[in-house]
């Protein structure tokens, strides 16, 4: 340069300063992180605290603002470490570089919680985190158990469905069978338990709990028969008593079933099959008032395979308006719910194997059963900041009348053995939780209190001995109050990047109110119970998370058991049952995401229960029941094969055992021992779309001392289907593809059919699965 013009010189030298001024002042101004949260459908998440940190020590700390973007200036070269925290969502930590005067961006997504509480929810709402860009990030607080999960709407799309109690069998080790016809409530298994109708394992739709207490048929009783698989968002669940915001019916599990509040448009889907299976659904979810209105209908007939036809109506309805995000909104929802069916009950293997009656018939045509639901509930939630509140207020009523004859003409040889249950039930009740994220011994933390209270009311709640559905007399007829009020309170503390521990406190108070027709039948009483709950995660290492839980629960038992005095058929004395029963808990798990798309669990588990104690609505007495405990391991296992094609796989085997001495034995009778259920799906995003799924759960006793078992059950469904055009696809399902010779379930008692000795012989009673059939759809969105 010293060689050339001296104009030249006299240009560059000036520019050289500038350049070199400028690279010192950008070293000095630092670097920029900039970036925007989002959530799983790619709204905007506002309220989201990202803190920054290096080597360990927090450097500074913002808030997302109304479009989810947030932004950090002035920050020194080097590497960072952003966290991005918020109320029912994942925490996700990322390791960025800052580059002195440039601005380096961070977008995340971040993924709703396990256990989230939101109210506004849609079909892409929850995801399997094997289907996040990078789930080792979003692993940390997706969960505080191995056996807590959550089951997407992509999963449900392309599952073949007998009947719509099918969907609680995307739990992995739960199976839902039947043993009567398909208007009445599914008999439900997991975890080493027969949960009968519903005892141990809680159901919530649409903000609306559905095992109801002190009923006709079960105490616990969920009928999910009014359950619309096109309308579930997703279905949370967790296992065990070891969750502060779960209460009655859960020792063994719970499940909240969550509705869309808007379709991505409307759609009509006609079916048809074998046994004169008929379907008619319409949905559709307008705009209005600046959120959706979801109104759906649904019409459902069936004859099933029965020698005398189900003849099955059902009718189905919902309504609902919502407005608002995950974070804050408010939903409005009524639903009603209409059914109609004559029953064809377990039948005598004897009676079977002789040839009286075929496989399919039945020994009195006169059972029959009709349901009726309507529910009325407003959810409304508000975020502030790091904290929010969430409102529950539901309204039901419930009507159910049940023509049953298990044991045909062993107690009354002339008229027969049938009996009515009959119940009119009204449910009222709400809840309310706050939560926030704080900081607890300079921890972060994030606390919730909240409080529960149910009020039933059964006016009357009976059982009648009949004959032809004729009432010949009344065993027994009860007026009954009851409510049950429950508070809770917990915290979760991140002690360090690896280690977090939740502990919480849960009371209940069970009061209860029963006037009968027999005076000395009829009292009041009240039971308390406080349940501690435990919970700690260690990880991630590797993309892998440990956890161990420990907590206690109950299950309620029926008010009239409670305050029983005589048996209402002989009148000798009755022993009274305990109100609320203790349940105790433990599991050890793992939840892993190292295999890319493949998100596997694994727990062990421990449960016992004081009683088994059971108010047996057939007979209108109580049986008390003995010690018991079960111990089980389940695996889980979801895998993204590739964009269009997954599989998954659960496997569980418990082992079920009463823990006193008694010489009858110590099987629990109807336990399962195994469970395995597997599938592969094609996605319904493709042209051509399917599943084929095995379904397999083992043998089990039927009476204590295991001489009596009943065989394995082992079914397999599929479906295939094809989208003709963006708006029209055609679906084929198929279910028990293989025709197997196979029971729903089995049972062992005594019963007496004509010309039979007067004290009966004791048998299994077998109500057998479904056989071949297939199913036909059409499908057309607007």
């Amino acid at each position: 340069m010293a060689s050339g013009p001296p104009f030249l010189r006299r240009l560059l030298l000036p520019a050289v300063l500038v350049l070199a001024c400028a690279s010192l002042a950008r070293a000095q101004e630092g670097g920029t992180i900039a970036g925007r949260v989002v959530d799983q459908t790619g709204g905007a998440l506002p309220g989201v605290i990202v803190e920054l940190s290096s080597n360990g020590a927090t450097l500074d700390s913002v808030l997302s603002d109304a479009a989810g973007t947030y932004r950090f200036d002035g920050l020194a070269a080097g590497t960072a470490e952003l966290t991005f925290r918020l109320l029912n969502f994942s925490v996700l930590r990322r390791t960025v570089v800052v580059t002195p005067g440039a601005t380096t961006s961070a977008d995340v997504l971040l993924t709703l919680a396990l256990n989230a509480d939101v109210i506004v929810t849609g079909t892409s709402t929850f995801r399997n985190i094997a289907d996040v860009e990078n789930p080792a990030e979003n692993l940390v607080g997706i969960a505080s158990a191995a056996s807590q999960g959550a089951i997407t709407s992509v999963q449900l799309e392309a599952r073949p469905l007998m009947r719509a109690g099918e969907v609680l069998e995307t739990v992995p080790g739960m199976v839902v069978s039947q043993h009567s016809g398909e208007g009445k409530a599914n008999q439900y298994y997991l975890r080493g338990f027969n949960l009968d109708h519903g005892t141990d394992f809680s159901m919530t739709v649409a903000g609306v709990p559905v095992n109801t207490p002190t009923g006709a048929h079960a105490h616990g009783y969920a009928d999910v028969g009014f359950l619309i698989p096109e309308l579930v968002s997703g279905v949370q669940y967790k296992k065990g008593p070891y969750f502060a915001d779960e209460g009655d019916f859960s020792a063994a599990g719970a499940a909240n079933i969550n509705y869309v509040n808007s379709l991505d448009t409307p759609l009509v889907r006609v079916s048809g099959g074998h046994d004169k299976w008929g379907r008619v659904f319409a949905a559709a979810s307008p705009s209005l008032g600046g959120g959706h209105l979801l109104a759906a209908l649904e019409l459902n007939h069936s004859d099933g395979p029965w020698e005398r036809p189900d003849n099955y109506e059902k009718a189905n309805a919902v309504l609902r308006f919502s407005r608002g995000d995950a974070r804050n909104g408010v939903s409005v929802t009524g639903s009603g719910y209409w059914a109609d069916w004559d029953s064809t009950d377990q039948v005598p293997a004897r009676a079977i194997a002789d040839g009286r009656i075929a496989r399919f018939g039945l020994v009195d045509p006169s059972d029959r059963g009709y349901s009726r639901r309507t529910t009325l509930a407003t959810e409304v939630q508000r975020s502030f900041g790091s904290s929010s509140l969430r409102g529950t207020a539901f309204v039901a009523q419930n009507s159910l009348n049940l023509f049953s004859n298990f044991t045909y003409f062993l107690d009354d040889p002339a008229n027969g053995d049938q009996f009515e249950q009959a119940e009119r039930r009204v449910t009222t009740g709400g809840r309310l939780v706050y939560r926030r994220l704080g900081r607890l011994f300079g921890r972060h933390a994030e606390h919730a209190v909240g409080t529960q209270v149910r009020y039933d009311r059964l006016a009357p709640v009976g059982l009648y001995h009949t004959a032809s559905r004729q009432r010949l007399s009344t065993v027994r007829e009860d007026r009954v109050g009851q409510t049950l009020s429950s508070a809770y309170g917990q915290s979760e503390v991140e002690w360090t990047r690896v280690v977090r521990t939740t502990l919480g406190v849960r009371t209940d108070l069970y009061a209860f109110d029963v006037t009968s027709n027999n005076p000395v039948n009829s009292g009041t009483g009240t039971a308390a119970l406080v349940s501690p709950k435990f919970a700690a995660a260690f990880g991630p290492w590797k993309s892998t998370e440990f956890y161990t839980n420990a907590g206690m629960g109950f299950h309620s038992n029926d008010a009239r058991g409670a305050v029983i005095a005589v048996d209402p058929k002989s009148g000798e004395p009755a022993e009274r049952v305990t109100p609320l029963v203790r349940a105790r808990g433990a599991e050890f798990g793992v939840r892993t995401v190292a295999v890319r798309g493949l998100q596997s669990t694994v727990a062990l588990w421990y449960l016992g229960l004081d009683s088994e104690l059971l108010f047996v609505g057939d007979a209108g007495t109580t049986e008390p029941g003995r010690p018991s405990r079960r111990v089980g391991v389940e695996w889980a296992n979801y895998w993204r094969v590739r964009p269009w094609l997954s599989a998954d796989a659960d496997v569980s085997f418990s082992r079920a055992r009463f823990t006193d001495n008694d010489p009858a034995g110590r099987e629990i009778p109807g336990a399962l021992d195994r469970v395995i259920s597997a599938g592969v799906t094609l996605e319904p995003r493709q042209a051509l779309f399917g599943s084929l799924r095995l379904r397999h759960f083992g043998p089990r006793a039927l009476i204590e001392d295991a001489s009596v078992t009943s065989a394995s059950t082992t079914l397999w469904n599929g479906e295939l289907g094809y989208r003709v055009s963006p708006t029209t696809r055609v679906v084929v399902e198929g279910f028990n593809l293989f025709d197997a010779k196979v029971a729903d379930i089995d049972y062992f008692y005594a019963s007496r059919l004509n010309n039979e000795p007067a004290e009966g012989i004791e048998d299994v009673h077998t109500h057998p699965a479904l056989p071949r059939s297939l199913r036909i759809g059409l499908q057309i969105t607007f």
